[in-house]
């Protein structure tokens, strides 16, 4: 099976490699990391580290750069001496991690999953421990690290209904590279049980919950959000509606309803968060079509164009949404009318806000069901109930504020998850 693994991994590179040269040479994406990513410039960062026992943590991006911040700060606080080396496979989510994790010894990227380059790096990194957050599984790398001794343990591992499917279609890889991870500890019982379906041993595997909570709630600020709001040029009593993370099919909605809240509400001002960032010039063609000319993005205004009259901000910078959902009044949170399974709802609901999305929210089912208990969770099918539902709120101001602090609440009332991770990471060092 590994043998076929790599055989497959090998043909999928050669069809995808001249994709991703001509990213790297006409577009700039993956030029910091594609040299780490293949073994290189790696052991210059990891040359100062002390021969204490190493902990190796992997964050994939942004999201689990989120969960794995607090995780580190208590990890460090248990075990001072700990060299942390922290590893992302983004270039966005290791310049989060450089923002927001201070205890690691170093960052580095994770390596390409060839027996080569794995042993390469592991070899330079010397780990006691490996941690990934979430669920990622490279068998090779998996399989390099067992056979260097290195202990290896999931945290806040989730197996979202997506990966679940193809998991089970390909179950007789998976099996056997489960069975190389000395504990996992799950997000919730569903996560669990999927990880045992896929082939993983019960007895390795607990609930512990999710760090993110404690993520989320630490980044939440008085600075973070005076920050934003300066650098937006915000007036005391703007009122917002920030729609994140929003996709293909999304935008023309968003749009529709904003000038339907115009009518209503003219001094309305809208902030559009689309995923993907090079989709920006269509999204800009969008509103133009649509009559607003008064639109700016946020890389002019970081370049040092101030933002005056505009109603509308196009944020075309990574990493930026957490802070912008402090300023809305309302959010809307996408690949949720689409069917794309969500987006996290919980980075609007740790600033107290109603949070508006649609039924395609299968990734983040758990956090839809806690946040919609609290009432501040609201799921709208179309165009239609979703600008009756900001309506609702809008001409209900005090209940918009509850609503959002109850939100706000549940994100506080299930933070201690981290620290639940970093007990068990010290039982393995």
């Amino acid at each position: 099976m590994h043998i076929l693994y790599n055989i497959i991994l090998f043909g999928a590179a050669v069809i995808i490699a001249p994709y991703y040269l001509c990213k790297i040479i006409f577009a700039g994406k993956y030029r910091k990391s594609i040299l780490q990513k293949l073994g290189g410039r790696q052991s210059e960062i990891l040359s100062g580290l002390k021969k204490a026992p190493r902990v190796w943590i992997h964050a994939v991006s942004v999201g689990e750069v989120t969960a794995a911040a607090p995780i580190v700060a208590s990890l460090k606080k248990k075990k001072p001496e700990v060299e942390i080396i922290f590893s992302t496979s983004t270039e966005t989510g290791q310049d989060m991690a450089k923002k927001f994790i201070n205890d690691a010894s170093a960052f580095i990227y994770f390596p390409l999953d060839i027996p080569a380059v794995v042993n390469k790096v592991i070899k330079m990194a010397l780990p006691d421990v490996f941690v990934p957050v979430e669920t990622e599984l490279w068998p090779n790398f998996l399989g390099a690290c067992k056979k260097h001794g290195v202990k290896m343990l999931m945290v806040n591992g989730r197996i979202s209904p997506r990966s679940y499917r193809r998991y089970l279609l390909t179950g007789f890889l998976w099996k056997r590279v489960l069975g190389t991870l000395d504990f996992a500890g799950m997000i919730s019982g569903i996560d669990a049980q999927r990880l045992v379906r896929i082939g993983m041993d019960s007895t390795k595997i607990k609930v512990m919950g999710n760090a993110k909570y404690d993520g989320l709630a630490s980044m939440v600020s008085s600075d973070l959000k005076e920050e934003i709001s300066n650098r937006c040029n915000v007036l005391a009593d703007e009122k917002f509606f920030v729609a994140g993370s929003t996709h293909p099919g999304e935008d023309e909605i968003v749009i529709n309803v904003y000038k339907r809240l115009l009518d209503r509400y003219p001094d309305f001002k809208l902030i559009l968060v689309p995923r993907h960032i090079e989709r920006t010039h269509d999204i800009t063609g969008l509103l133009n079509q649509s009559g607003f000319d008064d639109v700016i993005k946020l890389s002019d205004i970081d370049k040092g164009r101030k933002r005056d009259k505009e109603r509308i901000i196009v944020v075309d910078v990574i990493g930026e949404l957490f802070k912008v959902y402090s300023l809305a009044t309302l959010v809307y949170c996408g690949g949720s009318l689409v069917p794309k399974g969500g987006q996290n709802i919980l980075e609007a609901a740790a600033w107290g806000k109603v949070i508006f999305y649609g039924p395609s929210m299968d990734d983040f089912s758990q956090e839809k069901t806690l946040l919609e208990e609290a009432g501040c969770g609201i799921t709208v099918r179309n165009e239609e109930e979703l600008y009756q539902g900001m309506i609702r709120m809008l001409d209900k101001p005090e209940e918009l504020v509850s609503l959002g602090e109850n939100g706000k609440a549940v994100v506080l009332a299930n933070i201690g998850a981290s620290e639940r991770y970093a007990d068990l990471i010290s039982k393995y060092v």
